[in-house]
């Protein structure tokens, strides 16, 4: 995931790339974002990006949320992490298939960070892409 600032055809963006799973990224144009710029799904539009200098701080899920809230431990460890650190720890969680997998990983994380470890044993962000996160399929016609 990259964070991306500039102008979509003159309107002010600031937006995170998604990776789409074949060593590139995509954007969401949002349909606010659509009507200001006067363009429709399917047009040519300008895009003037650059990325960011530093990476923002990423929107914690409200169930990771809650659980560090219970661990101040585990939370003050997390407090440490870069934004690109944390956004990988949640990207960690969020991945999952099952909802009984994100609950898992958010204990296994609790405990990992109430000890001091900085990440999770199995990550490896060289893949992340999740179906969550992937760019959406053209609609034919």
């Amino acid at each position: 995931m990259l964070t991306v600032a500039g102008a979509f055809v003159g309107n002010p963006l600031r937006a995170t790339l998604q990776p789409d799973g074949q060593d590139g990224h995509w954007l969401k144009v949002d349909r606010a974002l659509q009507c200001a710029a006067g363009v429709v799904a399917g047009e040519m539009a300008v895009l003037d990006i650059v990325l960011v200098a530093e990476e923002p701080e990423p929107v914690l899920p409200d169930d990771l949320h809650a659980a560090l809230a219970a661990h101040p431990n585990a939370r003050a460890t997390w407090d440490t992490f870069t934004a690109v650190a944390q956004r990988d720890g949640i990207f960690w969680v969020i991945s999952g298939k099952k909802a009984d997998t994100r609950v898992k990983r958010i204990a296994t994380a609790c405990d990992m960070l109430a000890s001091g470890k900085r990440r999770a044993c199995c990550f490896d962000r060289s893949g992340m892409c999740h179906e969550s996160l992937a760019a959406p399929t053209p609609k034919a016609g």
